[in-house]
């Protein structure tokens, strides 16, 4: 009886000379998913189909290009470094490495702009899209699966992760199974998706009060799952960056929430 998850055999399938890797089937299977719910969410409230693909055209270039250069800024010693991997593997998106931070920064920027553009208000195109995007990262998070890569610390927990040798850190070469963090962040972001399409219905929640909702049960989840994780990471007095990361944005989305339902409430 096995009693981990054993590491998958590969992360890269070849259909003839063309390479379909796993880190990049996810993360589009997670965009597709992420537009046909918030299709169906902006339909609901009036809008068009067509209306959510005018926006994806902008915010989904914008998001992987805001993930990548928070990956690649805030770990640039794995590209800059002494015996960094250089320029090119910093472009090299399939190989893993998106910053959620930035993807949700210039995502946001994309969709702002976009909302502009089509003029739709940009509250109500967020909350309608928020669900999806959680439910996004909860299918991406395979990604770093196939990868074996941002996995926790050892562990021989049923539900441990087993982790082939070449992928272990420095200092960790005896351990075979670790925290499967890639799973933990997917149960969460699919809880917070079900979450916020519950507390929408129950609270009549609008204005934005869903997305800001949305970043902030995220970043909840985020700071005890950054503090399980091993992978190299600048620190801030011994904290991981990230960490703060997610505290900072964090208040800022209960900020946002509370300014908005009390705007909300001198309107009624």
């Amino acid at each position: 009886m096995i009693s981990f998850i054993p590491s998958p055999d590969q992360s890269v399938w070849f259909i003839g000379p063309f390479p379909l890797r796993a880190y990049a089937l996810f993360i589009v299977i997670g965009i597709f998913v992420a537009i046909k719910w918030g299709q169906k969410r902006w339909m609901a409230q009036g809008g068009e189909a067509e209306d959510i693909i005018n926006v994806a055209m902008f915010a989904v270039p914008a998001g992987i290009i805001g993930g990548r250069l928070y990956h690649v800024i805030s770990d640039w010693q794995i590209y800059f470094g002494d015996n960094g991997r250089g320029f090119v593997a910093a472009l090299r998106i399939w190989d893993g490495g998106l910053g959620i931070w930035g993807a949700i920064a210039l995502g946001f920027l994309g969709s702002w702009y976009a909302a502009k553009k089509y003029n739709f208000s940009i509250r109500l195109l967020a909350d309608a899209l928020a669900p999806g995007v959680a439910l996004a990262q909860a299918i991406g998070r395979f990604g770093n699966y196939f990868n074996q890569e941002l996995f926790g610390a050892p562990s021989t927990l049923p539900w441990a992760l087993e982790i082939d040798l070449a992928f272990r850190p420095d200092g960790y070469e005896t351990f075979e199974t670790f925290h499967p963090t890639f799973l933990y962040e997917s149960l969460w972001c699919l809880a917070v998706a079900g979450l916020l399409v519950y507390l929408e219905r129950r609270f009549k929640l609008g204005q934005g009060q869903v997305f800001a909702l949305y970043v902030g049960f995220y970043t909840l989840g985020r700071v005890w799952i950054e503090m399980l994780r091993i992978d190299t990471a600048n620190l801030i007095l011994g904290i991981r960056l990230n960490v703060f990361t997610a505290l900072i944005v964090g208040l800022m989305s209960l900020m946002w929430f509370i300014r908005s339902k009390r705007s909300t409430q001198n309107l009624q």
